[in-house]
């Protein structure tokens, strides 16, 4: 029977771990159709989460010291992984009953399989679904065909938000960054790269937004921009146009994450190191005023 691995990390995780764990546990198919290993790293909580995690029949591993991030925590599950296949949670995400099943037919054909989810935006008490409508229930991928979309930082592309990947045991030596810990862009284009793909047209977990989400931290935004800039350069001759598509892009998602906290020079100053297009040159003009209206009308970020 095929194992599914999946290695969830934590950090001061008592409020949602439970949840978590227990949606990922009650998985549909568990010693019927898989067996399912999860792996729990903590990176030394200082809170309830361990003496929580030693009441479930988890791995259970720690960092030695805290690392700053779940990048640590995810190589050490890596390393210690014995599926077939392998998946990465965070420690709010919770888990459609179906989840796993949905997505192990599709790895007979592919190496990758995503699906689509639910964002829970506790910030702004919204609930947002997130996948594709198709009539056969999925979309295949080309060959490298995400990874270009990726590298474009193309929003339309495959979904690769991490919490929706499954993946096999093949891929397994791939590793996340240690220097910041935090930032999984090149993981992901490293993951993708020269690799077909599927996506299930489904939303399949929950992810949960809220004010303490790394994607709004200021520091995990400055790391990510810096690496992810070090990270394409090594694509530059053999990619060089969707090299020079994502280095612009990058510089506009840095724009609008200024646009979207209410620093409106430094969000200018990004927007001119941007595609300057129709869209951009909206944003770049309402920092001067009207940037309350758009922001309480539109999606800036994220």
């Amino acid at each position: 029977m095929q194992k599914v691995s999946v290695i969830l990390t934590t950090f001061n995780g008592e409020a949602s771990i439970e949840k978590t764990i227990t949606s990922i546990l009650t998985q549909t198919g568990i010693h019927e159709r898989f067996e399912l290993e999860l792996i729990v790293i903590d990176d030394c909580s200082t809170d309830n989460t361990v003496h929580l995690l030693k009441q479930y029949p988890v791995r259970l591993f720690s960092t030695e010291t805290n690392s700053g991030g779940p990048n640590k925590g995810r190589n050490i599950g890596l390393k210690n992984a014995t599926g077939d296949y392998l998946c990465i949670a965070d420690q709010d995400d919770v888990w459609e009953p179906h989840r796993v099943i949905s997505l192990l037919p599709y790895l007979a054909q592919v190496p990758i399989v995503t699906s689509g989810y639910t964002l829970l935006d506790e910030y702004k008490n919204k609930t947002i679904k997130r996948a594709k409508e198709n009539p056969s229930a999925h979309v295949r991928y080309d060959r490298n065909q995400t990874f270009l979309s990726k590298l474009n930082r193309d929003l339309s592309g495959q979904n690769t938000y991490l919490g929706s990947i499954l993946y096999s045991r093949t891929l397994q030596s791939i590793r996340f960054e240690e220097h910041f810990g935090v930032v999984d862009y090149d993981w992901i284009l490293r993951l993708f790269h020269q690799q077909e793909s599927i996506e299930v047209c489904d939303a399949l977990y929950v992810r949960f937004v809220n004010k303490n989400n790394l994607s709004l931290n200021d520091s995990y935004r400055r790391k990510d921009f810096y690496y992810s800039l070090y990270f394409i350069e090594q694509y530059q001759v053999t990619y060089p146009k969707e090299t020079k598509r994502a280095y612009l892009k990058i510089h506009g998602s840095r724009a609008r994450y200024y646009y979207l906290t209410g620093d409106m020079k430094q969000a200018r100053f990004y927007f001119l190191r941007s595609k300057m297009n129709a869209v951009t040159l909206f944003y770049y003009l309402t920092t001067f005023v009207g940037h309350k209206w758009v922001k309480n009308h539109f999606n800036v970020f994220g």
